[in-house]
């Protein structure tokens, strides 16, 4: 047991040096640097602001554009465990504010088989990560994650696919009528 102990001691103060340099996730992996902006095939353009307070919560404005016009703009809180909530929306000069807010990503690497819910008044969400998806794009070739997101509110329902790119974003959408939505550039 003793030639052990040095052995052991020598590995117990090696182990925050491991830890030390163990890669932390990174912290663009649900994208949200000011200026980055996506193009899709809709017409859209969605454009990552300044962070502000809003209500007294670090919010990053999303704004949602045709042309150079802004029709609505997500508050999105990217909080320090990684995850991601929508706080509010401006659309039409009105802000509806989400108590609670709604989990739009849990703290990443996202992973096959995933699960998670969100709830705020008459608005429940089920998202489930279904798998991965080859995808060809005018903006690119990409391994999209494939969001399936079940959305219930005055008691309708309807699905979506969201396909989703670690550090990247966000490069196609599947809409509830079966369209399809793909980034441009």
């Amino acid at each position: 047991m003793r030639p052990l102990l040095p052995l052991l001691l020598t590995a117990l103060t090696l182990l925050p040096a491991v830890q030390a340099v163990t890669p932390a996730l990174d912290p663009n992996y649900y994208p949200h640097r000011p200026g980055t902006r996506w193009t899709y095939s809709s017409g859209e353009t969605q454009i990552v602001g300044a962070p502000v307070i809003h209500r007294g919560v670090k919010v990053t404005p999303v704004s949602h554009q045709y042309g150079s016009t802004t029709y609505s703009q997500d508050l999105v809180e990217y909080r320090a465990d990684g995850s991601v909530w929508l706080r509010g929306v401006n659309a039409a000069g009105r802000l509806s504010w989400y108590s609670p807010p709604l989990l739009v990503y849990p703290a990443g690497p996202l992973q096959t088989g995933q699960k998670w819910q969100a709830a705020s008044g008459p608005l429940r969400m089920t998202v489930t990560v279904t798998g991965t998806a080859p995808l060809k794009l005018a903006a690119g070739t990409f391994n999209a994650l494939i969001l399936r997101a079940e959305s219930v509110t005055g008691g309708r329902s309807s699905v979506q696919l969201t396909y989703f790119v670690p550090a990247f974003g966000i490069v196609r959408y599947q809409t509830a009528d079966g369209s399809t939505i793909d980034l441009q550039r």
